[in-house]
């Protein structure tokens, strides 16, 4: 059997667990697959016969503080490290394939192995993408300027920034006789093979590499039992579904759900256990988690951080999405729906 090698930064659910279920997708009489991420919730792979593999991560706190100063969290003392752990785990594990999801350290040690490397992205990221333009993200420097000025500066700035996010790995790669990369759009997408988890058109890409390929929506819902609530809705009143996700800034999440009750409405929230909505009226339904298909079918709309996951799983269900997104993937996930005509944006 060939050895597949799924390699996950533990930043976010969202990436750890669409790698586990593409992994889950792979034939096991015909790949033995193995997993490698840090520490995470054992939920997420529960039923999966993975060969585990524990990998050290620089941990999502750090890196959402990195994102609110508008700060590279990836220097290159992490990646260095994160290179010395890939060329350990791939010595170890040998495989035929290695698949990575923001794993950027890959990109050296992957080639260093002579491994083929397959990097898991999104295509609002490619800088082909048709789109309204270049979000600005929530960076501190709106709150001191305004909207508009920053946005005047954040263009202007835009490119500089993109490239000053890939010094720290070039320097890294012209060690080990590697080429540069052009700036960070081009980091997101470079492997061996690029896939994207998006369905084709959303968004657009013009002229595709032959190495690009759209896997579409890969979908996941939590193996969780339905709230006691779930069956005692009023049922002559449509539901929202509110969730922020792993990644959505939770300190919001009270003042969009108390906005949201006052709305003649069943409101099902799910928390993702970052945040308590004490006080609130009998028409709000909590819950750490729900079953995220199931939540978005029987709502009206979906009200999320914009991001791909939950985003994506409303437009499988037909349903439209309210984006508040925070960081900058989430501001493209969300512009991609946007501008499709699938949901509205609002900024934080």
């Amino acid at each position: 059997m060939k050895r597949v090698l799924l390699v996950s930064e533990a930043v976010t659910l969202a990436q750890v667990v669409r790698l586990v279920t593409l992994g889950r997708a792979l034939d096991p009489a015909r790949y033995e697959v193995h997993f490698a991420c840090a520490a995470f919730d054992e939920r997420v792979f529960g039923g999966t016969t993975f060969r585990r593999h524990l990998l050290p991560c620089i941990g999502a706190e750090r890196v959402q503080r990195a994102v609110a100063r508008g700060a590279n969290a990836y220097g290159g003392r992490v990646l260095a490290r994160y290179v010395e752990d890939d060329l350990r785990l791939l010595d170890e594990v040998r495989p035929a394939l290695v698949v990575g999801d923001l794993r950027w350290s890959l990109l050296v040690s992957a080639p260093l192995r002579g491994v083929p490397h397959a990097a898991l992205a999104n295509a609002y990221w490619n800088r082909l993408a048709v789109r309204s333009g270049f979000p600005l993200p929530d960076h501190p420097i709106v709150r001191l300027l305004g909207e508009r000025a920053a946005a005047e500066g954040f263009a202007k700035v835009l490119p500089f920034v993109l490239r000053s996010f890939v010094r720290p790995m070039n320097r890294l790669r012209r060690r080990h006789g590697l080429p540069p990369f052009a700036d960070l759009l081009d980091l997101v997408v470079a492997g061996d093979l690029t896939l994207y988890a998006d369905a084709p058109g959303l968004p657009e890409v013009r002229s595709l590499p032959p190495t690009h390929h759209h896997l579409g929506h890969v979908p996941w819902s939590p193996a969780v039992d339905l709230p006691s609530w779930w069956e005692r809705l009023d049922s002559e009143r449509p539901c929202v579904y509110l969730t922020l996700g792993s990644s959505g800034k939770a300190d919001t999440l009270p003042r969009v759900a108390a906005a949201l009750a006052r709305l003649p409405v069943n409101l099902l929230v799910a928390t993702a256990g970052r945040a308590s909505l004490p006080g609130m009226p009998p028409n709000v339904h909590v819950a750490d988690l729900l079953p995220g298909d199931l939540a978005a079918r029987r709502s009206s709309v979906v009200v999320s951080n914009g991001g791909s996951s939950t985003g994506y799983q409303a437009l499988a269900e037909g349903r439209p999405v309210i984006g508040l997104p925070w960081n900058l993937d989430q501001y493209l996930a969300a512009t991609a729906i946007e501008d499709a005509g699938a949901g509205a944006l609002v900024r934080g």
